[in-house]
């Protein structure tokens, strides 16, 4: 039992001092059992202060330490490694949340919030006295990375890796590279096109020896642990051979299949076959095959004796050391109805409006036959919702739908631009576009969340009405030729990547990073990493920053032979367990399993020690490292007794 701890409460700079008397909180603990020094600190996280800290510990010799401030999600990790620095086990140390568990919910009680801290600050006493040295545990690492997606964030990310030395397998399950980086035309503040930035990406990862590039390629289940993960991938037949390479006879062949479907690619505004390539520079620069619209005619395999229509799937079994997860985004779907979607002729989304100008020749532009010279942009569609589930604003779409009406002048220069706006959102450099596209004449209104815009059918005319704030609300109206839906990200509706993996996802759906901005690429699970729009809304340079981040963290996983993991794990007491298989239906991380002497044991490289299983034992056989029942009991018996 700890009789030599030093105990340090932080005023966090007036964020707990403003709420709570440290002072009286330190008075109040600093006579408790085994507690040597009881400090007080404007901020204990402060340079000055962790050197005070190590000299405490060092010509005090301390056993066990307590520092009482902000979340552990914050600076657990900083008092850590002070105590580390000064010569002590770093899991003598217990962390005691006084700000966002005290001083921030309890503002506008100052003696009550005092007494709080004063119980959570003794608890925390009480469990740093019955703590143990532990070391971390040391695992062999598997020096490869699984990067899943090959979207602008994979690519990058895998390129990235590539060139640290390590060896990478990038997985698209698509059967072409590219993400949604492929579909669009000229970049924002750049003159490089969507299909010229994918070109240049492959020409690196092709290039490579490192990287191993599998498309129509889909996790399909992994097993083990950080340093040590199993994915199994399956591989779907393109049905046509990677060495078909003549594109006259490819060409023939597409032309040739009688049947037509809407084509993903442009989002669904024209019509491919079941045999397509989407653009002439796409990779892999062969064709594949819709099995899910294909009638198995046999019309292409007449012209071409390189599409084999009897390929079966593949599977591949991955060892790799970590996993980089770069899933991306879907652009939202207006649900029918939604500004006229689906109901009137002339409402389309952004997304299809972008790929409408890729391919419509220079001059007039033209939808259903009919000239384009009037458009609306509605924006905040699917973003910034009032009564549905997407609260988040995407921020990317402002810029991308001001870019797009800006570009599409240079083709298109009797196009006139009416943008039906929430308030813009052009940060940061892009604020230029906002600014040329004012001076080049596009109208700008503004509406309130709760008052948006309407989109009107009659006479064959359609036109968009708004509560204009920027002029005292007055109701104005445009008779537009073509209505844009600029529609934010959502994510992917398909993805059973984090079922697989069990990551965590937020309020908005997106992966979930541990903190955005100590730990933005990490996930709860070890090993795991993510990267660019999967875990929110991102542009493309926020996109290869996120997944070069991914990429450096990952590395410092597989980057030597072996690996120190967390030794907070669930253990077993085997004379205790009689094995009634509670504890492995209740762990979620399949980390428990029956040994050789029929009894449960623990995976510790699986454990997360998250103690699911802890309360399901009738037996009580299991138990938590460093959160073990004497431990949290002596917690509550102080608590208690303050009470």
């Amino acid at each position: 039992m700890k009789q030599r701890i030093g105990v340090y409460i932080c005023h966090c700079g007036g964020n707990i001092s403003d709420y709570v008397d440290v002072e009286k909180v330190r008075e109040a603990v600093a006579q408790n059992d085994g507690v040597l020094i009881a400090k007080t600190t404007m901020f204990a996280c402060a340079d000055s202060n962790q050197k005070g800290m190590v000299q405490d510990i060092k010509e005090n010799q301390l056993d066990g330490v307590v520092v009482a401030s902000c979340s552990p999600k914050l600076h657990e990790i900083t008092f850590k490694a002070v105590v580390e620095r000064a010569g002590l086990n770093k899991y003598n140390y217990v962390h005691a949340n006084i700000r966002e568990q005290v001083s921030w919910p309890h503002s506008d009680n100052k003696a009550g919030a005092t007494q709080k801290a004063i119980q959570i600050v003794k608890a925390a006493i009480a469990k740093v006295r019955l703590s143990e040295a532990i070391e971390p545990l040391e695992v062999d690492t598997t020096q490869a990375v699984l990067v899943i997606g090959a979207g602008v964030a994979g690519m990058k990310a895998a390129i990235s890796l590539s060139k640290m030395g390590t060896k990478v397998y990038l997985i698209e399950r698509e059967p072409f590279i590219g993400g949604r980086i492929a579909q669009w035309d000229v970049l924002c503040l750049t003159n490089e096109t969507g299909k010229e930035l994918v070109s240049r990406l492959y020409t690196e990862i092709v290039s490579n020896k490192n990287i191993a590039l599998y498309t129509g390629a889909q996790l399909v289940d992994c097993k083990g642990s950080i340093g040590n993960f199993t994915a199994k991938v399956k591989l779907s037949p393109r049905y046509v051979k990677e060495t078909c390479i003549d594109k006259e006879i490819l060409k023939k062949a597409i032309n040739a299949c009688p049947v037509e479907v809407p084509d993903e690619f442009n989002f669904g505004i024209t019509k491919r076959r079941a045999i397509y390539h989407n653009f002439p520079a796409e990779y892999p620069q062969t064709a594949v095959i819709d099995m899910n619209s294909c009638t198995r005619c046999g019309k292409c395999t007449e012209i071409c004796d390189k599409i084999d229509l009897n390929m079966k799937e593949e599977f591949l079994e991955l060892k790799v050391g970590s996993i980089l997860v770069a899933t991306g985004f879907d652009p939202y779907t207006p649900n029918e109805g939604e500004f006229g979607y689906n109901v009137i002729d002339n409402v389309i989304t952004l997304s299809q409006f972008k790929r409408l100008l890729a391919f419509s020749e220079p001059g007039k532009l033209q939808w259903h036959d009919k000239p384009v010279k009037n458009v609306a942009y509605i924006y905040c569609v699917g973003s910034r919702q009032v009564d549905g589930n997407n609260k988040y604003c995407s921020r990317y779409c402002c810029t991308a739908t001001i870019n797009t009406a800006l570009k599409s002048n240079d083709k298109f220069p009797e196009l006139n631009h009416f943008h039906f706006t929430r308030g813009i959102r052009t940060y940061g450099k892009q604020e230029q576009l906002y600014h040329n596209a004012s001076k080049s004449g596009h109208v700008f209104f503004q509406s309130y969340e709760d008052d948006p815009c309407r989109v009107e059918h009659k006479n064959n005319k359609t036109t968009v009405k708004i509560n204009d704030i920027l002029t005292n609300r007055k109701e104005l109206e445009v008779e537009a030729d073509i209505v844009v839906l600029v529609t934010g990200m959502v994510p992917r509706s398909n993805n059973n990547i984090s079922d697989i993996l069990k990551l965590p996802r937020g309020r908005d759906n997106f992966f979930n990073e541990i903190h955005m901005k100590l730990r933005p690429v990490e996930t709860v699970i070890d090993g795991i990493t993510i990267a660019g729009a999967c875990q929110g809304p991102k542009n493309v340079v926020e996109s290869i920053n996120s997944a070069l981040s991914a990429a450096i963290k990952t590395y410092s996983f597989v980057g030597k032979d072996k690996l120190m993991v967390k030794p907070e794990v669930a253990e077993v007491t085997p004379d205790l367990c009689k094995w009634c298989d509670e504890c492995t239906k209740a762990c979620p991380f399949d980390a428990i399993f029956k040994n050789e002497q029929g009894v449960a044991q623990v995976n510790e490289t699986v454990c997360k020690g998250c103690g699911m299983c802890l309360p399901v034992c009738p037996t009580n056989a299991i138990q938590l490292k460093t959160f073990s029942d004497i431990e949290i009991a002596s917690m509550i018996d102080v608590l208690a007794n303050e009470l």
